[in-house]
């Protein structure tokens, strides 16, 4: 009877429990639905504005600033912001902190001194991208960056023996295909260029910052593969290299004028907007990255290329032809079909083929899958993410 009763009374609460852990999981749903929707939105405004923002600042009359002083600013401010967090992070005790860093930073020097080179890589990365941006409409740069992707399965195949599903190896002959086409627009625009652009210079630059992007994604992901250590401390490490490597490369490349004209010469509010949007928007990212799967990724990929490309008609006057269009669509659909994941292509497949459909191609046993990028192409890796550059 005992047994009836514990049984007879739990039907009396079933109702009430069944109910509150509905809510629970329909906020729970909500509150997840929302996240990803703000991830989508940071992503896509962070993509889109950064470039805006610098081709903006480099088209104004006037002083033009030295695009190694504002690398190095960005690297300065990313570096406080995080030694900030970590220092929240120790509830504000300062013998906490230092203890902390010591072990983090010198003690377990190897793994410091690992982030070397995807930081100089990083840096080279950041000047390329200044280059590229004030040689090339922003629009067509939007586009041709999504070469990273490319740049970025390539190294991942050769460096980690990835796999990438046929669907994916045709989602990246898609994307050289939009690429090509863009840059073939380009190229043959008969429409006049300011005398100081040089569009080939921007194309190079460009596509070196493509290849080093994808590189020093899957460097950083193969040598701390399994290392401890925060997003912040990671962040404040690389940011120690960055701005040392961000100096050597401003004597060596504009040392002189520097030095002359001062490490603030041409700033105005919009150079400040770009140093800030380039330090706290990539560490922003960061944050929100862990919310959007790979396709939300893909989509806000998509979208910051169309509000980029919306952007330059009403502030450049850029021009858009049906060229262009072709090549900026076959891009957006190559970034969508490589970020579907193989099990929604699979499930896809399933549900259109017939009783004797198509066998799918399965990931062989031990394979690990195929790399996450983020919006810009960057590989993701937790704990650690790569240094948010164009960043970032």
């Amino acid at each position: 009877m005992a047994a009836v009763g514990v049984g007879g009374s739990s039907p009396a609460a079933g109702p009430g429990a069944v109910s509150a852990g509905m809510l629970e999981s329909g906020s729970a749903t909500a509150a997840h639905r929302r996240l990803k929707y703000i991830s989508l939105a940071v992503l896509v405004v962070q993509n889109a504005s950064l470039i805006l923002s610098i081709r903006y600042a480099r088209t104004l009359p006037g002083d033009r600033f030295f695009a190694t002083t504002a690398v190095v600013m960005a690297e300065v401010l990313k570096g406080v912001t995080c030694l900030l967090l970590l220092f929240a992070q120790k509830r504000g005790n300062v013998k906490h902190l230092v203890l902390f860093l010591h072990e983090a930073v010198l003690v377990q020097y190897v793994d410091t001194l690992k982030l070397a080179v995807p930081s100089l890589i990083y840096t080279l990365q950041n000047n390329l991208q200044y280059v590229a941006i004030s040689n090339l409409p922003a629009a067509t740069f939007q586009v041709t960056y999504q070469l990273k992707i490319l740049t970025t399965a390539l190294f991942s195949v050769l460096m980690l023996n990835r796999s990438l599903s046929r669907l994916q190896w045709a989602s990246l002959v898609l994307l050289f295909t939009g690429v090509a086409i863009v840059q073939a627009q380009q190229a043959g625009s008969g429409g006049p260029r300011p005398l100081d652009q040089n569009p080939g210079a921007g194309l190079a630059a460009v596509v070196a910052s493509c290849l080093s992007s994808g590189f020093a994604g899957v460097y950083f992901e193969k040598i701390l593969k399994g290392s401890s250590g925060s997003v912040w401390l990671r962040n404040l490490q690389l940011g120690l290299f960055g701005t040392a490597l961000g100096l050597v490369g401003l004597w060596w490349a504009e040392g002189t004028a520097v030095a002359h004209q001062g490490f603030f010469f041409g700033y105005t509010p919009a150079v400040w907007g770009v140093v800030l949007n380039q330090a706290f928007g990539g560490l922003l990212v960061a944050v929100v990255v862990k919310y959007a799967d790979n396709i939300l990724k893909g989509f806000a990929t998509s979208l910051s290329i169309v509000l980029s490309t919306v952007a330059s008609i009403r502030l450049f006057g850029f021009h858009l032809d049906p060229l262009f269009a072709l090549g900026a669509g076959l891009v957006i659909g190559a970034v969508y079909l490589y970020s579907l994941p193989r099990g929604a292509v699979k499930a896809i497949v399933s549900t259109s083929a017939s009783a004797s459909g198509p066998c799918i191609h399965q990931q062989p046993p031990g394979q690990p899958p195929p790399p996450q990028l983020s919006s810009r192409g960057d590989l993701i890796t937790e704990p650690f993410l790569p240094k948010s550059v164009l960043v970032k």
